[in-house]
This record gives structure tokens, sequence and C-alpha cells, in this order.
């Protein structure tokens, strides 16, 4: 909460959380409708899908963090009822690499068809990230994977003006591939869709005026190193195949 009231800049900008929350939630709504029996959520945070969603009870939600973050979620939802599926919270860092693909290898064997969801992970170097990429797609269930991107171009934007408290908090944003969505071809993911988190918010009506004439301009997709991008990118498992 202290990160977020120094971040007035993320404050005005709400709508990006928004529209993409409201990106992977249908991203999620179609993987049920094709037998995911799994959801694994990466650096879950404060995220309250199972709660808030309407999702079978034979699901398995899967929640990832740090102990200290899922035990504050623990205080936080106590009275929030009962989710709407079998949720599952693991206390990981997922920058041990041991104990994280031990991680997913159980998760993998467990289940026929597992999405992984990752909002807001992927702010660390190309390497580390693409050290994640490689050991998720060495799970053949992991079939789908969802996760937000940015462009060089707005990442030197939000370095700006959100970088300062993310820096001391020792996570300063970083991965912003001048590839975009086609870094993870290398590591075993195929790009399915891309979606826009400005172009979402503008059909939502989240956006000011101005913001909604910049929502105007064509969609780079995330594959222009030079425009500012940021969007949700669903991939498919090319192992799975």
């Amino acid at each position: 909460m202290q990160m977020a009231a120094a971040m007035p800049f993320a404050e005005r900008h709400a709508w990006g959380y928004v529209a993409r929350t409201w990106l992977v939630d249908q991203v999620i709504e179609r993987e049920l409708l094709r037998g995911t029996d799994m959801v694994i959520n990466l650096a879950a945070g404060l995220d309250a899908r199972p709660y808030r969603m309407r999702l079978p009870a034979s699901l398995r939600w899967v929640e990832v963090d740090l102990p200290e973050t899922l035990n504050y979620k623990q205080e936080v939802l106590a009275s929030a009822g009962t989710p709407n599926c079998t949720v599952e919270r693991l206390a990981v860092d997922l920058r041990d690499n041991a104990g994280r693909r031990t991680l997913f290898q159980r998760l993998g064997s467990e289940a026929k068809r597992v999405v992984v969801l990752s909002e807001g992970l992927l702010i660390f170097s190309d390497q580390e990230v693409s050290e994640l990429a490689r050991d998720l797609a060495a799970q053949p269930t992991f079939r789908v994977w969802v996760t937000d991107l940015t462009s060089p171009a707005l990442l030197k934007m939000l370095q700006k003006t959100i970088g300062g408290p993310l820096e001391r908090a020792g996570s300063p944003p970083r991965f912003a591939p001048r590839e975009g969505p086609d870094f993870f071809v290398a590591y075993g993911w195929k790009t399915v869709e891309t979606r826009s988190v400005l172009h979402t918010a503008a059909k939502l009506k989240r956006l000011s005026f101005g913001m909604r004439l910049l929502s105007l301009l064509p969609d780079p997709a995330g594959r222009k190193s030079d425009k500012p991008w940021g969007g949700v990118c669903v991939f498919e498992n090319s192992t799975s195949a």
C-alpha cells in the first residue's frame, strides 16, 4: 500500500489494471470451456478471482507467491466466504530455480490441461524470464500461458514515472524484449493472441478524452519496439502439440 501511495501515476492510469484484469478473465473463461482443470497463478498477490468468478467446483486453482504475501492475503480474505473452486496456496520463491522446477514438475503431473497466469511478474532480466519460460514449457500439461508484456518504449516511460518506488523496493521493471511476443518462441511458446490494454480500456469506456484519442492509433501488437505498447499475450506450449 505504501508503494501504491507513492505512485500517483499508477492511480491516474488505473484503467490499465482494469483492462488487464478483464482481458485475463476472458481468457480464463474461454480456456475453461476447453477442458482446463488447473489454473496456476504465479506471483498471485491479492488476486481474488476464485471468489468473484464463476468457476467450476472441480477446478483446482493454485496460487504461488512469497510467504509474507500469502499470509497477509489469508488475513484479508478471512471474511470473504468460500471460494468457488478448490484453492491451494504455495509459498515458493520463483527466483529459486530448483524449487520452481520441482513445483512445476509436481503440478504438471497432477493435471491434464493447465493455464498459467503471470500478471505483473515478468519484470526481471531477459535471462531470468527465458529460464522461467523454458521451465514452464518443459511441462506438456502446461498448455496455455497468459502474461502481460510491455514494449521498450513503454518501459522507458514507466521507469521515469513509477520506477523510483519500485527500484527502492528491489523490483525495478526491466523486461521489455525488442522482439515483443516473439521473444518466447525460442523457449517453447507460440503466440496465440495479443490484446492491447489501451484499446481494451477504450472499449470498456475507461479512458479520458486524451487517452481515447491515443487509442485511435493502430495497435502495434507489441512488435514495434519504438511504440509505447502494453498488453496481454496468450501463448500455447509448442511441446504440447
